[in-house]
């Protein structure tokens, strides 16, 4: 049993380690971000189970701050697809890669499993497009869902928004924006071992140096690549941990992953929602590994995790007693 800083890793994710060390493929750290592009694409069918079936999948362009917002809408199998629930979904990638097929396995499984339409967003990404063109695309996404629900199937009485890693704190950005008026209301915010704060001062930073699929080190080249001004990184709206309060923010589901650079942040983060009257669900997986949800044809935990994500999901959706 391999030991990563006195935690066991799970023998799936043991087995993930061996495929990226057999590839002997450079941390995205010496990579420029195209070449880190290209390595994260390759390694897309190695790493995921195939693509479920789901009732409808759309492909729309919708405009945005910057140009328009490729978007893709999931409908789940079984539903009816009128006013459904939603949840607009943010791709992780370090704000650096990623797009709408890297994560079409996830959205497809969430509105599977949640009874839900989801709507995936290609938002704009660095170092090309730094803070905040991200989080200005996301915000504008949600806009849209909103303003166009009925066309769109959507409920807006029953939205979400969520994403994994980078996705994951753009999704708690909007989240305090819905909160603060400045984007739609909202019924849930869904957090995938989220990027919380950007001073890098953890002790989780300090551990996972090597040997697992997300290091400090490449985790610094992402925020330098999405937040390259320094005065910028104490901004709430890139690093949501900032904010003076998150009380008032919707209800949260949180998951975060034992061994990962942004694990102690990620709790901090549950906790402090906790703290300030925020009901959390929350599951911690101490044995597993950074993007396991992307790499569920290697770990079988990324689906039961994705599922309880959506019975989650579907909790907060249920109309008041």
């Amino acid at each position: 049993m391999t030991m990563t800083d006195g935690l066991a890793m799970h023998p799936d994710a043991m087995r993930l380690m061996e495929m990226i060390r057999a590839a002997n493929r450079p941390p995205y750290s010496e990579m420029t971000p195209e070449a880190a592009r290209q390595a994260y694409a390759a390694g897309r069918a190695l790493l995921q189970l195939p693509w479920q079936d789901v009732a409808e999948c759309r492909k729309l362009s919708i405009p945005g701050p910057g140009g328009p917002i490729p978007v893709r809408l999931y409908r789940g199998a079984g539903t009816d697809g009128d006013r459904l629930p939603a949840l607009v979904y943010f791709h992780g990638g370090g704000w650096v890669f990623g797009d709408l097929d890297s994560h079409e396995g996830i959205c497809r499984r969430l509105a599977n499993y949640g009874g839900c339409r989801v709507v995936s967003v290609q938002y704009r990404l660095a170092p090309e497009h730094p803070f905040p063109a991200a989080i200005d695309d996301a915000a504008a996404a949600l806009r849209y869902v909103v303003a166009n629900a009925a066309d769109l199937g959507v409920d807006p009485a029953r939205l979400a928004v969520g994403g994994d890693s980078a996705g994951g704190n753009l999704a708690a950005v909007t989240a305090l924006m819905a909160r603060d008026g400045t984007a739609p209301a909202l019924a849930a915010q869904l957090l995938l071992y989220p990027v919380t704060d950007l001073a890098m001062e953890t002790e989780s930073y300090k551990r996972f140096t090597q040997d697992v699929p997300l290091t400090s080190a490449s985790m610094r080249w992402f925020i330098d690549q999405y937040v390259p001004a320094m005065h910028s990184r104490g901004d709430w709206r890139a690093a949501p941990a900032r904010a003076a309060t998150l009380a008032g923010t919707p209800p949260a589901i949180v998951l975060t992953v034992g061994m990962d650079p942004l694990c102690d942040e990620g709790q901090a983060y549950a906790k402090r929602l906790v703290a300030d009257g925020v009901r959390v669900a929350s599951m911690h997986l101490s044995d597993q590994v950074h993007g396991m949800l992307t790499m569920n044809g290697v770990i079988a935990a990324g689906d039961g995790a994705l599922q309880w994500a959506a019975f989650c999901l579907r909790d907060a959706w249920r109309p008041a007693s």
